[in-house]
């Protein structure tokens, strides 16, 4: 627990956890930088695509450190807040994807 202790507060005060917004219809993509790659998650419904989803949260009902870092982020005002225009959000999503 402490490594994911140590990963989360390295995560947010490095300002890893980003919210790509995209305007004007409002559309939230999340990311957190981890410290190999960069995943993409939904915190409303608990989603990461960290290998680590699997294992900790659909297999023992916890919680990953990116998921965890998008609440402290919050708290802590942390949240780099990157805007892009609709038009964007194909190009966006299709690079994200061709990522995993």
């Amino acid at each position: 627990m402490k490594k994911d202790s140590e990963n989360l507060d390295a995560v947010v005060s490095g300002r890893g956890v980003k919210l790509h917004y995209f305007e004007p219809s409002k559309r939230k993509v999340w990311t957190v930088v981890g410290k190999d790659n960069e995943h993409w998650l939904d915190p409303e419904i608990g989603f990461c695509s960290c290998e680590d989803y699997f294992f900790n949260v659909l297999e023992k009902g916890g919680e990953c450190y990116h998921l965890k870092s998008v609440k402290v982020a919050k708290q802590e005002n942390k949240v780099e807040v990157i805007k892009f225009a609709d038009s964007e959000f194909e190009s966006f999503i299709s690079a994200i994807v061709s990522d995993l």
